[in-house]
């Protein structure tokens, strides 16, 4: 039995939203499967993925083969490089402790990239909304300046007389 990582399509329609499963290769696409190992979320920026690293490095080890999305869903976590490390562990190369410590590693570096970049979109987001506060409030007092009564015309015409 062939088993495959995949995503299995849940959500409404335009709004997807999506299981990371392990699943016989036979199956439909949204039908049975064997495990689910995490969830993504495209619609958020950026992409919300819950995963269980320990349980799709166990699946990849049995031979599952991930599809390109997932491989790529996969990747992203860390999940193909816990399995890579796991497999200098196994030849000899290092130790079952250095092998944590350099995915540690690298998932604090990961997650550092990830909060800096939705720092980012946070400081654009709060600087397009200042930009249009302003130019509402420049309107606005246009707006004001045009509706204003001519008062200083009638006081002009009686300091001449």
């Amino acid at each position: 039995m062939p088993v495959k990582i995949r995503l299995q399509r849940h959500g409404k329609k335009g709004k997807p939203f999506y299981w990371i499963v392990a699943a016989d290769a036979r199956s439909k696409r949204d039908g049975k499967y064997l495990d689910k190992i995490g969830t993504y979320n495209p619609n958020t920026n950026p992409a919300t993925i819950n995963l269980d690293v320990d349980g799709a490095v166990k699946w990849l080890e049995n031979g599952a083969q991930p599809t390109d999305t997932a491989r790529a869903i996969l990747g992203y976590k860390g999940v193909m490089l816990k399995k890579h490390l796991k497999g200098g562990v196994k030849k000899g190369a290092f130790t079952e402790e250095q092998m944590e410590e350099k995915f540690n590693a690298w998932t604090s570096e990961k997650e550092a990239k990830i909060a800096a970049k939705a720092g980012g979109l946070q400081k654009d987001a709060d600087a397009a909304a200042a930009k249009a506060l302003d130019a509402e409030k420049a309107i606005n007092e246009a707006r004001i300046a045009a509706n204003a009564p001519v008062v200083e015309t009638a006081d002009a015409s009686s300091e001449e007389e």
